[in-house]
């Protein structure tokens, strides 16, 4: 490709909104700009990085035994109404009509389509297991989307699904993907970690998050010293130290409590220790119920954790004065006594300590010794607590907050789809049984842009080999212009006759630009054909990622180029 026919420019200045190197770069290098927001041109530069990364997906899905297809984009609402997920996604569905009134959703993921098609076949046992994937267009309305191609409102997604007999057959799958998706990040030149994650809109029980530690991504995680546990905050557990236990029950008092509202001076007016307080938070579901988190008090509740306790899909937190109504008050809230119409959910840690004290749902008045089970009694107990770094794992090991961007994802769906949208398969026995089903994302767009966050220096990108736009840029410096260009001709010629895929900067720029875009663009390796080297039948060479170059003689670049294939 000759750089002066090449559609799309390098620049030197950048929108002051663009905050990500990723996006930065990206910008500068001609590689993507902007339409809508969250919505993007790619440029050829960038598509050439895209079809790379595809590549390598579509490879190693294809040797695991994955079959490529295609669903359409519109969706028909009403298999989405089936899963009842028109409304508890986590993402605003975008929905459009036809020109005869049918409505239809913007596919933000294609577990309806794809079974809608599986039920389309007559499937037996003997066809099982398969697996099924596509690249597609996802759409989600995203609230903000940000750093540029890291949260997006439309983007290309590998999306797999699999179809087993039972939990067995599946487990074996989705460990296989488990694998397969290590390999595809570390040809990509990205180390992940496996963080245990929160299934969300996606449905199921368990899922697991391929992240890249990186300073700009979304999802913050734990992960234990000794590295046996990583899970998202969602779903990060942690040991919670048993506390009192060994105290005998007091009786439950009430007292006068003049003080603010806030934890740190129930601690300081009853001289007692944070953790023997109970801290008490009041949320309304959707279904505008009133659901009191009551925890103990050296802890914060976890919203997603309280969420999927109790079954809903989204809460708020309750005003003051919708506290009041409820016959409480702000900052001395309590399950004692607490309004009949409260939902009460108790995090676990609740059995950890004995005689906690804390509000008496009135102004100014808190009790002491309040037990769980003799005082109140809870309509929903396990764990809604919040992991913190430094909290111990259930193992024993200290944890360690880690923020990354998660670029791929693996669900166990289990029967929740096929169940919904009654898909099964005729089993040995000749009945009817549902599928077992899992599913499997990465975001091509995202991972391109996670690719920059790892592989960038102070002059521009650095691209991973297999992902590189081209394998070489030649760069011809002209002094004497016939001399110069026809051998950047020739070795132009020598480089496409080898099937290098090379970029050729014929541009009548200087020198000094020419090197800047080429340290920007971040091709693995650079050619300078100038006035000294053609006095020596030679190419300067230099890879992106080192501060030497060296002489090469030009009859030896087809070596020079199957070495460093080789590495």
């Amino acid at each position: 490709m000759r750089q002066s026919r090449l559609f799309g420019k390098t620049t030197k200045t950048i929108p002051r909104d663009i905050k990500a190197i990723s996006h930065q770069l990206l910008y500068q290098g001609g590689f993507i700009r902007e339409s809508a927001a969250g919505r993007y041109y790619f440029l050829p530069l960038g598509i050439k990085v895209r079809d790379k990364i595809i590549k390598i997906v579509e490879e190693e899905m294809n040797k695991a035994g994955a079959i490529k297809l295609i669903t359409p984009v519109l969706h028909p609402i009403e298999l989405w109404k089936n899963t009842q997920r028109t409304e508890s996604v986590g993402f605003e569905l975008m929905k459009v009509k036809d020109r005869e009134g049918n409505d239809f959703v913007l596919g933000g993921t294609a577990e309806e389509m794809i079974i809608d098609l599986v039920k389309k076949f007559n499937i037996s046992y003997k066809d099982l297991p398969f697996n099924i994937y596509q690249f597609s267009q996802k759409f989600r309305d995203e609230l903000r989307p940000r750093g540029g191609l890291l949260r997006v409102r439309e983007f290309l997604m590998k999306d797999a699904y699999s179809f087993n007999l039972d939990e067995k057959d599946f487990k074996g799958e989705y460990q296989k993907m488990w694998k397969v998706y290590t390999k595809i990040f570390k040809r990509l030149g990205l180390e992940t970690i496996v963080v245990e994650s929160d299934n969300g809109y996606i449905g199921g029980d368990y899922c697991h998050e391929f992240v890249v530690e990186s300073e700009v991504g979304e999802s913050r995680f734990f992960i234990s010293e000794d590295g046996k546990y990583a899970a998202h905050e969602d779903v990060a557990k942690f040991k919670k130290e048993r506390k009192n236990l060994d105290e005998e029950e007091k009786r439950l008092e009430e007292v006068e409590a003049k003080r603010g509202k806030t934890m740190e001076d129930g601690v300081k007016l009853h001289r007692l220790p944070l953790w023997q307080q109970i801290k008490d938070v009041m949320f309304i579901d959707d279904k505008e119920r009133f659901i009191l988190a009551v925890i103990r008090g050296d802890f914060n509740v976890n919203e997603t954790k309280l969420r999927n306790l109790i079954g809903v899909n989204n809460l708020r937190y309750a005003d003051d004065e919708e506290i009041r109504k409820l016959g409480s008050e702000p900052g001395f809230i309590s399950p004692v006594g607490i309004n009949k119409k409260v939902i009460i959910v108790a995090d676990d840690s609740l059995r950890t300590i004995k005689n906690a004290y804390g509000g008496a749902n009135k102004k100014n008045r808190d009790l002491l010794n309040i037990n769980i089970d003799r005082d109140y009694k809870p309509h929903f107990e396990g764990d809604i607590a919040l992991a913190e770094e430094g909290f111990l794992s259930e193992q024993g090991s200290r944890l360690r907050e880690g923020r990354g961007i998660e670029v791929g994802n693996i669900f166990q769906l289990g029967y929740y789809y096929s169940k919904k949208m009654n898909a099964t398969f005729t089993d040995k026995d000749g009945k009817e049984k549902f599928y077992y089903m899992g599913c499997y994302g990465i975001g091509i767009d995202r991972t391109l842009a996670t690719i920059i966050e790892k592989h960038h220096d102070k002059k521009g990108m650095v691209w991973p080999a297999p992902v590189a736009p081209y394998d070489v840029h030649l760069i011809e410096i002209r002094n004497q212009r016939d001399k110069t260009r026809g051998v950047a001709e020739r070795v132009y010629n020598i480089l496409q006759s080898l099937n290098i895929e090379v970029l050729y900067d014929d541009r009548d720029e200087s020198a000094g630009v020419k090197f800047a875009d080429s340290d920007l663009i971040g091709i693995p390796i650079r050619m300078v054909v100038s006035e000294k080297t053609i006095e020596k039948d030679s190419v300067e060479v230099k890879r992106r990622d080192e501060d030497k170059s060296r002489l090469i003689k030009i009859d030896e670049i087809e070596r020079e180029m199957d070495k460093a294939i080789k590495d």
